[in-house]
């Protein structure tokens, strides 16, 4: 025995398995942001791979859907609509009605202005004040109809607002402001607070800018408040909801949590030591976060796991009996292009309203996730272990019993990993041991084998179906220019989307439109191809793409301009052919940014996909769906227009505040070629430079003067139509003297 531990000592694999280790314990121990991110969305997998849990049948959700907005009207609606749906709610039997959208701004009161001045005027020729006016009034008055609605309703109303965390947007606000809304928001702190020693009380914790709350009439009345804020990961995906947020050193609760609260007549406590949040309980149930006050959400499944009921069928009162009796009803919208999309574990996109329902559900379930305290020893062992054996075992045996015992280890500890997290809720690392047991038969094994061979074939096999053949051929010419893991490289992302698809798929059979859509994504990819881009995915009728990676294409940016303005000729051609043919005719909406991005095979072994991910990678996303303010078809980002050359034609259209940014963008219309455009063109993008100017200086008036001489030469001119309706908007209203010129999007 002694002997052979000499033996083992001695191995030159022992001391290359070594290093390993403690590599992998140290990465462990500061966290590697990409390794982190991996482990994410082992998470993710571990959700796509349970079983789905059934949800309890205490949440509703009352949607604000397609069929709503055909019913009702375009959003936003009157307040008197919303006021109608608590009463209807509320005489239903419901216990508690949530509200997933915020009554932030008072409602149009024009009608009650009117009746004012008519008011007046009677009172002026000496004539008696007409009841019928003032009935007529009442009725106009939508905050106040809403307001009395929920002030009489039998159910507990649940106001949601938000808070603000940029504070870019926080310095127009005053003191004034700032307290009135702290004060409507009152309804959403925590009951009890408990601080276990004065050190406890300087626990950092996630501190917004100020609360956007609901206005004072409607929030004078609820019963109780809580915020909607998501703060998602890196990758985007909301995987924890914050427990708590401190807005001057008071503590704020969320809407599904006051909800439960509610619901189960129960107040909210929480629990602060030295080291963080200790605990946080609605009554006597005690709810797990980590240190900071945040929750992992436990959702029970994909998009609609909850009922879903159309407001506008509640509001005809065309919904079955007693399905709203003693339920929560979560209301908000889920109609495509009014609410905030939020990508899940699972893949797929929730509206907030349903996150909220996994939420409350999981609380009255009691239903956790956990990360136990004792995980960090047990990861620490797992890759101590892992590494050890694999040191030991992988030289002493053939390639065969090698590669069995290594994917045994390998996929032994996944499915130990998921059977926790299945059937306990454990959430324990998987990525730190799984890439230890990884690089140790990997290391172990090239010194044994001809990996090249391997690797090339890797490399065809993996990329092959999406990326150009060139672009293939050089990765097995040149393999050590692809970094398997994910590398931080300069690219040109490339969103696209089809306006206004969701009408035209529902205006064709199945097979027409996956004949349609078949005939569109081929067009478009072969053009991709043809100038070296990389196909990241289909999402629908949409495309994702970038130029750069893995290929060395030191041009990208001019590669990536030259294929939008090819793609945009091929789809005019066509649209006059499916015209012809009696087919929709579709238009792209394009959104291109270059920039630094990390690209790379994310996943696992057995399931990864090549993509990008990045603050490049989410401009060239926005600015996709940006165009539709402006009515064009591609913008560019600035990065893009400067690498590009001069070979394009571009206009600058606005600099643009976008969701998820803290610095402006300015945005580029391309044209196209260069050398395709005539003076006329030159002069109308002349005059739009010169309006831009002068609507940035504030001189509203030369600007619209500016804005106008483009439309004199392009009538159908979207950008300088948007100018024109927003210039009168900010001569009623200046946006201030410290304006920087950059134009807010509120929505992604």
């Amino acid at each position: 025995m002694i002997s052979f531990l000499k033996k083992i000592a001695k191995s030159q694999f022992i001391f290359l398995s070594f290093p390993i280790i403690l590599i992998g314990l140290f990465a462990y121990s500061i966290g590697i942001p990409f390794l982190d991110l991996m482990e994410l969305k082992t998470v993710d997998a571990r959700f796509e791979s349970r079983k789905r849990i059934s949800p309890g049948s205490d949440v509703v959700l009352a949607v604000i859907d397609e069929k709503s907005i055909a019913m009702e009207g375009k959003w936003v609606w009157p307040r008197s609509k919303m006021a109608d749906l608590v009463t209807k709610l509320s005489n239903a039997g419901a216990k508690v009605i949530a509200f997933d959208i915020g009554f932030l701004e008072p409602d149009n009161k024009r009608i009650v202005k009117v009746i004012d001045d008519i008011q007046s005027s009677l009172h002026s020729i000496e004539l008696e004040d007409n009841k019928f006016l003032e009935n007529i009034k009442a009725q106009s008055d939508n905050d106040k109809l809403l307001a009395d609605a929920i002030k009489n309703s039998s159910a507990k109303v649940v106001l949601g607002y938000f808070f603000q965390l940029d504070i870019e947007n926080s310095g127009h606000i005053k003191e004034k402001e700032i307290r009135i809304h702290q004060e409507n928001i009152s309804k959403s702190r925590y009951s009890f607070e408990h601080y276990t020693s004065k050190d406890a009380r300087n626990v950092t914790l996630v501190e917004p800018e100020f609360p956007q709350s609901n206005i004072k009439e409607i929030s004078d009345v609820a019963d109780l408040a809580g915020y909607f804020n998501f703060y998602p990961d890196n990758d985007g995906v909301v995987r924890w909801l914050p427990a708590v947020l401190k807005f001057r050193d008071s503590l704020y609760a969320p809407l599904s949590m006051v909800s439960v609260s509610a619901f189960l007549d129960s107040s909210l406590s929480i629990n602060i030591d030295e080291y963080g949040v200790q605990s946080i309980q609605i009554g006597n149930l005690a709810i797990p976060t980590d240190e900071s006050g945040r929750i992992l959400i436990n959702y029970r499944g994909e998009e609609k796991s909850f009922p879903h009921i159309s407001v506008t069928d509640i509001l005809s009162e065309n919904v079955h009996d007693n399905i709203f009796r003693d339920k929560i009803v979560l209301v908000g919208a889920t109609a495509v292009g009014i609410y905030d999309l939020r990508v899940t574990p699972f893949g797929s996109i929730f509206p907030g309203i349903e996150i909220h329902a996994n939420l409350i559900d999981s609380i009255l379930s009691e239903d956790f996730l956990l990360q136990p305290k004792w995980s960090a020893i047990f990861d620490v062992i797992a890759i101590l272990l892992a590494g050890l054996f694999l040191g030991i075992v992988l030289p002493r045996v053939d390639v065969i019993p090698g590669v069995i015992a290594s994917f045994s280890i390998f996929l032994g500890y996944i499915l130990f990993c998921q059977y926790l997290f299945s059937r306990h809720g454990l959430v324990l690392n998987l990525v730190y041991p799984v890439t230890v047991i990884l690089f140790i038969y990997v290391s172990i094994t090239a010194y044994r084998y001809f990996i090249e061979t391997r690797q090339k074939r890797f490399i065809k096999n993996a990329f092959s179906t999406y990326l150009a053949p060139a672009v293939v051929k050089q990765l097995i010419d040149s393999p050590e220019s692809l970094n398997l893991g994910g590398e931080d490289r300069e690219i040109t992302a490339f969103f696209s989307d089809v306006q206004g698809f969701t009408s035209i798929s529902e205006a064709l059979t199945p097979n027409e439109l996956v004949e349609l859509l078949n005939e569109f994504l081929t067009e478009m990819t072969d053009i991709i191809l043809n100038h070296e881009g990389t196909v990241d995915k289909f999402e629908g009728d949409a495309i994702i793409a970038f130029f750069g990676a893995p290929n060395v294409l030191e041009n990208h940016a001019e590669r990536t301009c030259s294929a939008c303005i090819e793609m945009q000729k091929r789809l005019a051609e066509l649209r006059e052919k499916w015209k012809g043919n009696g087919k929709p005719e579709l238009k792209m909406r394009i959104g291109l940014c270059t920039g630094n991005a990390v690209v790379g095979n994310m996943g696992s072994e057995s399931r990864m996909d090549y993509t990008m991910m990045g603050d490049t990678v989410n401009t060239a996303a926005r600015l996709e769906g940006i165009n539709k303010i402006y009515g064009i078809y591609t913008l560019i980002s600035e990065t893009t227009y400067k690498a590009a050359g001069n070979s394009i034609a571009v206009r600058e259209i606005d600099t643009i505040n976008v969701v998820g940014k803290k610095e402006p963008v300015t945005a580029y219309q391309l044209l196209g070629y260069s050398k395709d455009f005539d003076d006329l063109i030159k002069q109308a993008n002349d005059y739009y430079a010169a309006g831009l100017l002068s609507y940035r200086n504030q001189d509203w008036d030369k600007a619209i003067n500016s804005f106008n001489e483009v439309l004199n030469i392009s009538p159908d001119d979207g950008p300088s139509n948007t100018m024109i309706d927003r210039c009168n908007k900010y001569k009623a209203n200046p946006p201030g003297k410290n304006w920087n010129g950059s134009y807010t999007v509120t929505t992604k």
